[in-house]
C-alpha cells in the first residue's frame, strides 16, 4: 500500500535532532524523499541510518544564501516541492527580561523567526512551481501562552504562529496550506538543557502529567503534510497535553 506521501518531495529543517529527526523518519516512512536540513551536522547520521530516500544538507537557517542554495538544489535535481516543515529553533537563555543580552534576543530571533520567514520566501516560489503543496511550521505553545523569562522564545514562536496566518490567507487560493503546530514540553535535548524545576513545574501544571515524545509531533505534521488536511490552513493546533486548556 502506498504511503500517505508517496513520492513527495519535502523539506525538514532541524532534522538532525528530536522533533525534525522524528518528522524525517516519518516522512520518510510515508513514501517522501526528504531533503535533511540542519548545520550540526547530525543530519547526516539521520540520513545514513535511512538510506537514499533521506538527503542531508548542512544548512543555516538564519543565513539566506543556505536558504537559497538548498531550494536551488531541490529545483535542480527534483524540480518540485510538496512539503517544506520549518522547523528549527533553539531556545535562547532563561534570564529576567530586564538583564536578556541583545545578542542573544537577535540570534533566537534569527533562527526561530527569521529561519521560517527565509524558508517561506525562498521556498514558496518553488512550490508555486509545483503547482501547490503544503508547509508545516513549528511554532510553540509559548506563542499562545507567556513563560517568564522566555522572553526571545516566546517572541519568535509568536511571529512565527503569525507568519503562518498572513501567508495561509496570501496563498489560500494558489494550493498552497500553510499551518503550525504549538508543541508543549516535548522529550528533546532543548527540554532536557532546561532547569530541572522548570521542567516539573510545566509537568505538574499539564493535565496528562507528562511530556510528550517526538513520535507524537511527527505524526501530526504527517497529518498536516498530507492529504489528509487539505481543508486546514491558517490555524495553529496545540499539541500540548491540555496545557493551554487551562
Amino acid at each position: 500500500m502506498a504511503g500517505r506521501l508517496e513520492g513527495k518531495i519535502a523539506v525538514v529543517t532541524g532534522a538532525g535532532t528530536g522533533m525534525g529527526e522524528a518528522i524525517t523518519k516519518r516522512f520518510c516512512e510515508e513514501g517522501a524523499t526528504v531533503i535533511a536540513a540542519d548545520k550540526s551536522g547530525e543530519q547526516d547520521s539521520v540520513a545514513e541510518s535511512i538510506g537514499d530516500q533521506c538527503i542531508p544538507m548542512s544548512v543555516d537557517v538564519s543565513c539566506s544564501q543556505d536558504i537559497q542554495a538548498m531550494f536551488a538544489f531541490v529545483d535542480e535535481r527534483y524540480g518540485s516541492l510538496d512539503v517544506l516543515c520549518n522547523n528549527a529553533g533553539i531556545q535562547g537563555p532563561i534570564i529576567a527580561s530586564a538583564d536578556y543580552p541583545e545578542e542573544a534576543y537577535e540570534e533566537v530571533m534569527a533562527v526561530n523567526s527569521r529561519g521560517v520567514f527565509l524558508g517561506m520566501r525562498y521556498g514558496l516560489p518553488l512550490m508555486l512551481k509545483s503547482g501547490g503543496g503544503s508547509i508545516v511550521n513549528t511554532a510553540s505553545m509559548a506563542s499562545v501562552v507567556a513563560f517568564p523569562q522566555l522572553l526571545g522564545y516566546c517572541a519568535s514562536k509568536g511571529a512565527v504562529r503569525m507568519m503562518t496566518k498572513a501567508v495561509a490567507i496570501e496563498y489560500a487560493d494558489r494550493g498552497i496550506r500553510v499551518n503550525c503546530f504549538c508543541p508543549g514540553s516535548i522529550m528533546t535535548n532543548m527540554l532536557e538543557n532546561m532547569p530541572e524545576e522548570y521542567v516539573s513545574a510545566v509537568i505538574e501544571a499539564n493535565p496528562v502529567k507528562r511530556v510528550g515524545l517526538p513520535k507524537e509531533i511527527a505524526d501530526l505534521a504527517l497529518f498536516l503534510a498530507s492529504a489528509e488536511s487539505t481543508f486546514i490552513t491558517g490555524t495553529e493546533i496545540m499539541i500540548d497535553g491540555g496545557y493551554t486548556a487551562l
